[in-house]
This record gives C-alpha cells, sequence and structure tokens, in this order.
C-alpha cells in the first residue's frame, strides 16, 4: 500500500519545529526514525496532512552526563546507543534492553526519543525508563519542560506530551557502584515484540535490595510497576514476591497470548530477574 498524500519539510532548528507544530496541530506527525511511522502510513492507519522531519535538527543526539544524571538525546539511534561507551557504564539497565529491540537494521534508524514518544507498552525503553524513575525532557511554545516518567505515560500510545511539544531528550540517575539492575523478556521471536517482559533496577544495601522498581511491559496499555512484588523482593521473599504478581498484574488477552499464560511468563521472568540482581550483589 501507498500512504495519503502529503506535505513534506524538514525542520532545522528546533524553535522551527515546534512553530510548524502549532501551525498545524492534529494534521501534522514528526518524523524521527520513522521505524513505527512509516509502516503506519503505508497501511492508512496514520494519515497526516503534514510530516514534519527533526533529522535536520543538530544536538538531538548528544549523551551528556553531569551532576549525578544522564540525558539521552531524543534522536539518538538505538544502534548508537548500543555502541557508545557512557551509556555502558552509567545506563546498564538501558544497554541490556538495547539488543533486544528489534532487528539491527530497524536499530539503525530508530530512535531513542520515539521509542519513548510513541509509548508502546510490549516496548523496552518505556518500562526501562520507568524503572530507572527517569523523567523526559520536551519543548514547546512555552518553553521546556521535565515530565516524570511516572506522569508521563498515560496508557495505550498515550503521553503527557501536547500536540504542539517535541520531546528533547530521556533523563535519570547514572549508575553507581550500588546500582543493580535485571532485564528479561519473553518474545516468539528475536526481535519480536515481547509477550511480556521485566526491567527492574535497585540499589544494593547490605545483602539486601532498596528502592527496588519492577516495571512490566506486554501486560497492560503502559509499562506496570508491580509495587506488591517490590515490596516483597525487598524482604527476601521471591516466593512471596511471586504470588504477590497476581495482584499486581491483570494482563488482558491479545493475539500473542491469553492473560493466564501472560501471567505465569510474568513470574517466570520475576524469578530470572530476580536471579540477575542477586548475582550483581557485593
Amino acid at each position: 500500500m501507498k500512504p495519503a498524500p502529503f506535505a513534506y519539510t524538514k525542520a532545522r532548528s528546533l524553535e522551527e519545529a515546534i512553530g510548524l507544530l502549532g501551525e498545524h496541530r492534529s494534521e501534522a506527525r514528526l518524523l524521527a526514525g520513522g521505524q513505527s511511522l512509516l509502516p503506519t502510513l503505508n497501511m492508512r492507519l496514520s494519515a497526516p496532512r503534514m510530516l514534519i522531519d527533526l533529522n535536520g535538527i543538530p544536538d538531538l543526539d548528544q549523551i551528556d552526563c553531569r551532576d549525578g544524571t544522564i540525558a539521552i538525546g531524543a534522536m539518538l539511534r538505538h544502534a548508537q546507543a548500543e555502541q557508545a561507551p557512557a551509556i555502558s557504564q552509567y545506563a546498564p539497565l538501558i544497554a541490556r534492553a538495547l539488543p533486544e529491540i528489534a532487528h539491527p537494521a530497524i536499530r539503525n534508524r530508530g530512535t531513542i526519543g520515539g521509542s519513548i514518544a510513541l509509548a508502546d507498552p510490549a516496548a523496552e525503553l518505556p518500562a526501562c525508563l520507568l524503572a530507572l524513575d527517569g523523567a523526559v525532557d520536551v519543548a514547546g511554545p512555552k518553553g521546556k519542560r521535565i515530565v516524570a516518567a511516572e506522569d508521563f505515560f498515560k496508557g495505550l500510545f498515550e503521553t503527557a506530551i501536547a500536540p504542539d511539544e517535541v520531546l528533547t531528550a530521556i533523563r535519570f540517575p547514572v549508575a553507581t557502584t550500588k546500582s543493580r539492575c535485571g532485564f528479561a523478556e519473553f518474545a516468539r521471536r528475536h526481535g519480536d515484540y515481547a509477550m511480556v517482559g521485566l526491567a527492574a533496577n535497585a540499589r544494593a544495601e547490605n545483602s539486601a535490595l532498596a528502592d527496588l522498581r519492577l516495571v512490566y511491559f506486554g501486560v497492560g496499555t503502559k509499562p506496570l510497576r508491580a509495587r506488591n512484588a517490590e515490596a516483597a523482593l525487598m524482604c527476601g521473599d521471591l516466593d512471596g514476591a511471586v504470588v504477590a504478581l497476581a495482584s499486581d498484574l491483570d494482563p488482558p488477552d491479545d493475539i500473542q497470548a491469553t492473560g493466564a499464560f501472560k501471567k505465569h511468563l510474568a513470574r517466570v521472568l520475576l524469578k530470572r530477574v530476580a536471579q540477575q540482581l542477586s548475582e550483581e550483589a557485593p
């Protein structure tokens, strides 16, 4: 299939992109990596009248580490992030998740910001950002603002970004020697969307875990924290954490699996990620 007719412009500055969004409003879509947008255009699931290309805007693909925070520019490609020493050193959870995203050809074009802005509930990076207690930088006609990940993901493909705003970066605390992380997912084939996935982040405190965040993806309309399981696992009760998932998660049936099977997979993933966390503990 071919997309419906649309106009195209390549923004040369963030201000220009914001101005174009304000001018065209709901009739405009932003183009970053295009790995999700282009298929929807071709299938006419999306039919904007104006496509605003962000690839001409400089400095949106930078990695900045300062004051205990790492900020990753929205236009950084997944493949670039995989090769970045700063990601490996300061964002090990992101480093674990990146190789699981789609296939190399897609990671060569797909962007960090594009994945976060799309907010696909089966995607890896939104769950990682929430597990890291991160935030999202957005810019609009009223200036710049930072939105906590807890408040950013609203629902199915729905975020806190206003129609005239642009996501410019994600940010979260840098990993320290006490940081612990874990990541695992089940997919029918490597590179497919996960049936269920789990991103975890915590702080080692003596022989226990503190500030644990267990975030599942593929089990609802947005990434979901398993708060009861977190509490049990921080007390060292893995069996109790597995049982607690019954009250934390209620995944619906979908074309990939039944809700009951997803619950089973979620329990298996919790055991695997708990093992990863314990292996990294001092």
